[in-house]
C-alpha cells in the first residue's frame, strides 16, 4: 500500500511546457505593472503608493511560478503546506486598500500559474474598469476636501481628539475624520479638511501648538500622495 502511494507520487508529476511557463510569466508581469499603475493613480492610500505598488510585480510573478510548480506534481503540493506553516508574513498593512490590491495581485499569479490566462484576464480588465469608474463617480465627493492632515503625538494623555477635532471645525469648512491609532504611548490621526485660504493653515498650526508644542503634523494633497 505504501509503496503503491510512493509510486503514485513520483508518477503524478507532470512536464511544464516552457513556451506556456514564459507567455504566461510574461503577461503576469504585464497585468502586474498595470496594475500598479492603476494603484498609484486611483488609489487613497495615504502611505508611499508609488513604492509600494512596485511589489505588485514580484508578488505576481512568485505566485505564479509556485502554483505552476505544486500543481505538476501531487507531492510538491503537499510539500507546500509544511513549507507555508512556518512562513509568516509580517509586513504592516496599515490600510485595507493595500491588502484589496495585495489580493488582487497574487490573484493574477494564481489564476496564469493554474493556466487560466483568459479568465484572469477578463476578470482583471473587468476589476480595473470598476475601479476607475468608481473613482470617476466618487470624484465629486472628495474635490471640496483639499488636503489630508496626519497628526502625531507620543503624548496621548494630553491630546483629546475631541479637542482636535473642535479645532479643525473652527478653521476648516469640512472636516473628516479617515483614520485614528491610538496606544498609551502615542495617537496617530488623519484628516480630509477643506479650507478657504492658506491663513487658515497657519491658524490651524497654531491652535494645535497651543494643545502640545511637541505635536507632529503635516498637511498632504489628497490627489498627489506618491
Amino acid at each position: 500500500m505504501f509503496q503503491t502511494f510512493e509510486e503514485f507520487l513520483v508518477a503524478s508529476r507532470a512536464q511544464i511546457p516552457v513556451v506556456w511557463f514564459i507567455t504566461n510569466l510574461s503577461l503576469t508581469a504585464f497585468l502586474s505593472l498595470i496594475l500598479s499603475q492603476i494603484y498609484v493613480r486611483y488609489g487613497t492610500s495615504l502611505s508611499n503608493r508609488k513604492l509600494f505598488g512596485r511589489n505588485f510585480l514580484l508578488i505576481t510573478m512568485t505566485t505564479m511560478l509556485i502554483i505552476s510548480i505544486v500543481k505538476s506534481s501531487l507531492a510538491l503540493s503537499l510539500g507546500l503546506v509544511g513549507a507555508l506553516s512556518i512562513i509568516r508574513f509580517r509586513a504592516a498593512i496599515k490600510e485595507p486598500e493595500e491588502l484589496a490590491y495585495l489580493f488582487l495581485a497574487i490573484a493574477i499569479g494564481l489564476g496564469f500559474g493554474a493556466n487560466q490566462g483568459v479568465i484572469t484576464v477578463i476578470a482583471f480588465i473587468i476589476i480595473s474598469v470598476i475601479v476607475i469608474l468608481n473613482n470617476k463617480l466618487s470624484h465629486n465627493n472628495y474635490e471640496n476636501q483639499n488636503l489630508h492632515l496626519t497628526i502625531n503625538s507620543d503624548n496621548p494623555q494630553k491630546i483629546a481628539v475631541d479637542k482636535i477635532i473642535e479645532i479643525l471645525k473652527k478653521h476648516c469648512l469640512a472636516v473628516d475624520l479617515r483614520r485614528l491609532d491610538e496606544t498609551d504611548v502615542i495617537i496617530e490621526t488623519s484628516f480630509l479638511i477643506e479650507f478657504n485660504d492658506f491663513d487658515q493653515l497657519k491658524k490651524i498650526g497654531n491652535a494645535l501648538r497651543q494643545l502640545d508644542d511637541k505635536l507632529k503634523f503635516s498637511f498632504i494633497d489628497n490627489k498627489g500622495v506618491y
